[in-house]
This record gives C-alpha cells, sequence and structure tokens, in this order.
C-alpha cells in the first residue's frame, strides 16, 4: 500500500492511497471537509465525507504526472517505471504548478 497526502495550497485536503489490490482511494481530510467544503481539489472530486474509490489512479491526479521529456527524465532519475503512476505521482509532484500538492506518506511517519 502506498499513500500520498494531498495538500491545496497549504492545508491537508486528504489521502490518496494505492491499496495492495491496485485500487485507489480519495478520502478528503475529516477536518477540511468541516472547515472548507467548498475548496474541491477538482470539480470532478466535490468535497465530501465519503470514500472516492476507481481501479484506476482518478484522472486529476494522472494529470498531475509530467508527461514527455520531462516524464523521461523523472522515470530516469528516480528509477520509476513509466506505468508506475502513484509512483512517479508520489516522487514528482510534492512541488506542483497550481494549489494541489502531494507527498509521499512513509511508514516512519506514522499515518
Amino acid at each position: 500500500m502506498r499513500q500520498g497526502k494531498v495538500f491545496y495550497k497549504d492545508l491537508v485536503a486528504g489521502i490518496l492511497t494505492e491499496t495492495d489490490e491496485g485500487e485507489y482511494v480519495f478520502q478528503y481530510d475529516h477536518n477540511y471537509v468541516k472547515n472548507n467544503p467548498e475548496d474541491f481539489i477538482t470539480f470532478t472530486m466535490p468535497v465530501r465525507v465519503q470514500l472516492y474509490k476507481d481501479n484506476r489512479l482518478f484522472p486529476f491526479f494522472e494529470g498531475l504526472i509530467p508527461e514527455g521529456w520531462m516524464l523521461d527524465i523523472a522515470s530516469e532519475n528516480w528509477k520509476i517505471n513509466k506505468n508506475d503512476r502513484m509512483g512517479l505521482l508520489l516522487a514528482c509532484c510534492k512541488n506542483c504548478i497550481g494549489a494541489v500538492s502531494i507527498e509521499p506518506i512513509t511508514e516512519e511517519d506514522g499515518e
């Protein structure tokens, strides 16, 4: 299982998880839902308490991953297969252009 903490601006918006079964789950943080109900990360994923689940990485997150020559550089430098979309997202999207960023959650984080 791999997870990333999703930030909207400087606020923790939620957690994105890739399960061991290959399913993707996104859940908005409860405090974020309570305090920022109108600040969705994308129109296709409005703020709500219920989980978002899919067998593929959500298109919004897929769109954050670099393409073209930047993908080639990222894949080579971090030794990540170009088909490992969650791995690329966690490696490349900490300092994205725009309001959303993602930081990997490690076992040491205890989350």
